[in-house]
C-alpha cells in the first residue's frame, strides 16, 4: 500500500478543486464528503472534506487517507502530523485572478470583502511565503508548485510532471481532459 497522502493545497480560488478533478480523472481515489455541493462558482464540485476544518484537534482520520488525495487549504497544512508522509500539490495562480474570482463569488452570495484588493494581495502573498518556507523545513513533506495559469495553457506537460512527482501511473489523458478551459473565467488579461 502507498502510505503517502496526496494533498492539493493553495489559496481559495487558486484551482484546488480543478486539481482534485484532474487527479480523480487520472485514477486517484479522493477523500471528500460532498457537503458543499457544486454551484455556479465550482460547477464540477468543491471536493471538500469537513473534517479538515478540525485538523488541529483531530487528525485520526488521516490514517484512512493514506494512498489517496485530499484538498487541504494552505492555512491548515501547519497541523499535519509528522507520522505520515505527504505529497503536496501546491496550486498557484495570478493573485489578481484569485481576488477577482473571490470577489465575484462573494458578490453572488450577497457578501462584500470590505477591504481593497491591494490589502488582500499583500496579506495573501505574505501568508503563502510563510507557508512555503515552513513546508521546506518539513522532512515528511514533498511539494510541487503547480501554476493554474500554466496548466490551463499547456496541460499535458504539467500533468506529466504531477504524475512523476506522485510516482504514480495515472491516466494522463484523463487528467488532461478533466481541465475545462471554459471555467477559466477570470483571466488577468481581461481584468
Amino acid at each position: 500500500m502507498n502510505n503517502k497522502i496526496t494533498i492539493v493545497s493553495g489559496l481559495p480560488r487558486s484551482g484546488t478543486s480543478m486539481m482534485m478533478k484532474v487527479l480523480q480523472k487520472g485514477g486517484m481515489t479522493l477523500v471528500y464528503d460532498d457537503l458543499r455541493v457544486a454551484d455556479n462558482d465550482n460547477p464540477n464540485g468543491y471536493f471538500e472534506y469537513a473534517k479538515v476544518k478540525n485538523l488541529k484537534e483531530d487528525n485520526s482520520w488521516l490514517f484512512d487517507a493514506q494512498g489517496q488525495a485530499i484538498k487541504i487549504l494552505f492555512n491548515f497544512l501547519y497541523f499535519l502530523p509528522q507520522k505520515y508522509k505527504f505529497k503536496i500539490i501546491f496550486m498557484q495562480r495570478n493573485m489578481q485572478e484569485i481576488l477577482a474570482s473571490q470577489n465575484k463569488m462573494l458578490l453572488r452570495s450577497g457578501k462584500s470583502i470590505g477591504q481593497d484588493n491591494r490589502q488582500f494581495e499583500i496579506l495573501f502573498n505574505s501568508e503563502i511565503i510563510k507557508c512555503k518556507d515552513w513546508l521546506k523545513n518539513q522532512k515528511n513533506i514533498d511539494t510541487i508548485n503547480v501554476s493554474y495559469n500554466q496548466i490551463m495553457e499547456t496541460p499535458f506537460p504539467i500533468c506529466q510532471s504531477i504524475n512523476n512527482f506522485l510516482e504514480k501511473s495515472l491516466n494522463l489523458d484523463g487528467m488532461v481532459n478533466a481541465i475545462d478551459k471554459s471555467l477559466y473565467r477570470n483571466k488577468s488579461d481581461k481584468l
